[in-house]
């Protein structure tokens, strides 16, 4: 057992844009709401040492930092409510913290056993442990932490759910890595308008104190990274289509939910996208070393971007969340006794039908009993899948090169959440971060339809 004692604390501040905020309060939208009652998100990049002393290199982060707050000024807020009962983000340059730790009996190698589960010690790299977005009242909106490793770096950041999605979450992390590097400039300049369907007049009424996560904190799970590369997706691909369209799969294709989101017909078939017939792969492999009973319902949730599936389209880079969770439910039996190409028909259907009238009528649900989203997996048959292998997590250079991996911390974790990595090397490989139940993981990693499709590192 791994203690989670607080690593030795070196320093502590605040950060403050470099430039005063002129934007307006933000109100949060029928997308960010029901994020309230989730962790912040809890992403960090892991580095071989930088040639730089480590007291000037957190100097040159907290730099950075102030500069990012200034293109992004809701990460330096708070959030509020006024007497109605609406949120908003009050951009007021409160600030974010930013914490310096020193860690110098782990070493790199030692997180990176592939063969074992996921490092406990990477849930000590990250600040906002287990902190509910709610308290975006009372606490930064943002925390970023720097933890020196004997022969490393691991930076992380904790960021308020309420305020980001994954795509908005890593728009931020590589403006703060480039700013870092020395640029002036931005590539990727965020997007804060509210003029959106998403902007509604319900209100969401909370308990006093605010609402608390729906999971449990101290359910026993594991976690474990399966690869899969490019070759073995192809395969699977090709498996789950019969032997038709092998051929032209791109890069563009294996990494992009959004292009995975068009039916292409060919020979009056359905093409199955990569990454639906891998989800395909995953419900059929839990469901298994589930052990459920034939009758029982199980579901397999997919978080979608709908940026560009509303008229008029968001701004690719709107800032804020813009996902909506699309649910795939079907009897264990039918999950199992019906093959690959059938789980992932299911899922390709559901994904395709979601337009734009769709999340219109999900919003509409939404505005008539406006709730926080019920996260876990309450009925012992829910998998559900987040994050995406098209967020450029490895674009993260601080001027010392690439992560040598990702990692997450402890956030929203729970039997059955999955989520979607881009590999370090690209190309179409996607690394998956799987939490089950231990007597479900062992079972998975014994699974031979499963595992013959995992990629050694």
């Amino acid at each position: 057992m791994v203690s989670q004692s607080p690593l030795p604390l070196v320093s502590q501040c605040t950060v403050f844009p470099h430039r005063k905020s002129t934007l307006p309060d933000l109100k949060l939208s029928v997308s960010d709401l029901p994020m309230l009652s989730c962790h912040y998100i809890q992403k960090g990049c892991l580095f071989t040492r930088p040639p730089i002393l480590s007291s000037l290199l957190a100097s040159q982060l907290t730099r950075a930092l102030s500069h990012a707050l200034s293109h992004f000024p809701p990460l330096a807020g708070r959030l509020t409510t006024d007497s109605h009962g609406h949120l908003y983000i009050a951009c007021n340059d409160a600030g974010a913290d930013f914490s310096h730790v020193y860690a110098s009996h782990i070493h790199v190698r030692d997180l990176l056993r592939y063969a074992d589960d996921v490092s406990p010690e990477f849930k000590r790299f990250f600040p906002c442990d287990l902190t509910v977005s709610y308290r975006g009242h009372f606490r930064p909106i943002l925390a970023v932490r720097l933890t020196e490793l004997a022969d490393g770096v691991f930076i992380a950041c904790a960021v308020n759910h309420a305020v980001t999605d994954g795509t908005s979450f890593w728009n931020f992390f590589n403006t703060f890595a480039e700013l870092s590097r020395g640029f002036r400039r931005i590539s990727r300049a965020p997007e804060f308008s509210r003029g959106s369907i998403f902007i509604s007049p319900a209100v969401l009424r909370l308990p006093e104190g605010g609402p608390e996560i729906t999971f449990s904190n101290d359910a026993p799970v594991r976690e474990r990274i399966f690869r899969f590369s490019r070759e073995s997706i192809q395969k699977l691909k090709s498996v789950v289509n019969n032997g038709k369209f092998e051929d032209g799969i791109d890069i563009a294709e294996l990494m992009g939910k959004q292009s995975n989101d068009t039916l292409i017909t060919a020979a009056k078939s359905v093409e199955i996208s990569s990454f639906q017939s891998l989800c395909a792969l995953l419900w059929r492999g839990i469901t298994r070393a589930r052990k459920l009973p034939g009758g029982k319902t199980t579901t397999f949730r997919m978080a979608v971007n709908c940026r560009h599936r509303v008229e008029p389209r968001l701004a690719p880079l709107y800032f804020g969340n813009a996902i909506q969770s699309i649910p795939t439910q079907a009897a264990a039996e039918e999950v199992l006794g019906r093959g690959l190409r059938w789980c992932a028909e299911q899922l390709n259907r559901n994904v395709v039908a979601h337009d734009g009238d769709a999340v219109r009528k999900y919003v509409e649900r939404w505005e008539r009993d406006p709730r926080c989203f019920p996260l876990g997996n309450f009925d012992g048959a829910m998998i559900t899948m987040g994050s995406s292998p098209r967020f450029p997590m490895y674009d993260n250079d601080f001027g010392w090169g690439r992560p040598v991996a990702v990692r997450s911390g402890r956030a929203n974790k729970f039997d059955g959440k999955i989520s979607a990595f881009p590999g370090r090397e690209g190309n179409g490989v996607v690394d998956l971060e799987v939490v089950l139940a231990p007597d479900t993981m062992a079972a998975l990693l014994s699974d031979p339809e499963f595992m013959q499709y995992v990629s050694a590192y």
